[in-house]
């Protein structure tokens, strides 16, 4: 049996000690420099009976969670402009938490600029994440979003027409530090309406599920940022726990979608975890929802 020699022993020590710390390195870089800036577009078309056929091919775009002043900054949010203005949306709907600490951040011209620039025919919606009511930012957010032409549904809904036939959109406060009231959001509406509800708190749905609502978009979770493979997120936040990424089908009629956000918050990394603008497509037909093949 072939020994090692102190001296070799601490050259392959040194050399092991040197590839792990390159590795961790070059981690570190990469949850740091590289996935946070390369954004995912995931696309659906999504059908229910209660879609009229008035808004069929009806596109919405969803983001949410830029928690700008953190990691994600203006330069981030122009690309993100753009990319959603290419898709040509018909609705934009933003899931809250736009600034990562609103009393620590002076809104600049360009963030009402670039956010007025978002185009979309039939609306632009937003709800209260948990960090746009923090920091003192309750007010704030709601004259920003108002200032770039977003309608924020503070429990409370709006119908939206296209050739003589409606949807419904509703929205519902923060679950973390605010305080969500589905039941006040659709009084007096239709209950035979599609109805669409934004929540930035994903498992807001389990109450929304008891409501005539058909589906929900949210963030909050940003996917845990960090996944390990087999184990999956390492933290969830609070209101993201039972779901925190992707489509969950909660009955034959009522689905959820869990975006995983653009920005990061508390750590600056993504990891298997890329940050996402969701487009979904609408049609009338029988309910459900697929990946597009384009």
């Amino acid at each position: 049996m072939k020994t090692l020699s102190r001296r070799s022993f601490l050259k392959k020590g040194a050399l092991y000690g040197v590839t792990l710390l390159t590795s961790l390195a070059g981690g570190r870089y990469y949850m740091k420099e590289v996935e946070p800036d390369w954004v995912e577009i995931n696309q659906y078309t999504y059908s229910h009976l209660l879609i009229p056929p008035s808004f069929n091919q009806t596109r919405i775009v969803q983001f949410n969670d830029t928690h700008i002043g953190f990691q994600y900054d203006l330069t981030d949010l122009k690309k993100t402009v753009q990319t959603i203005n290419d898709f040509k949306p018909d609705l934009i709907c933003f899931a809250g938490d736009l600034l990562d600490n609103p009393d620590q951040y002076s809104v600049p011209s360009e963030l009402y600029s670039l956010l007025n620039s978002l185009k979309a025919p039939l609306g632009k919606y937003a709800v209260y994440g948990n960090h746009d009511h923090g920091g003192y930012g309750t007010e704030l957010y709601e004259q920003t979003m108002d200032k770039c032409g977003f309608k924020v549904l503070k429990n409370a809904s709006d119908i939206v027409q296209k050739n003589g036939e409606s949807m419904l959109i509703a929205g519902v406060d923060d679950s973390s530090l605010g305080a969500p009231d589905i039941a006040q959001a659709l009084s007096g509406k239709p209950r035979n309406l599609f109805t669409l509800l934004l929540s930035h708190a994903p498992d807001y749905a389990n109450e929304a599920a008891r409501y005539p609502v058909h589906l929900q978009l949210s963030g909050h979770s940003h996917g845990g940022q960090v996944q390990i493979p087999l184990v999956g997120p390492l933290i969830t936040p609070p209101y993201a726990k039972e779901y925190n990424e992707g489509l969950y089908e909660l009955s034959d009629s009522f689905s959820l979608y869990v975006n995983r956000g653009l920005g990061t918050t508390r750590i600056p990394y993504r990891l298997l975890c890329r940050p996402e603008i969701t487009v979904f497509d609408l049609y009338h037909g029988e309910a459900g929802m697929q990946p597009s093949e384009t």
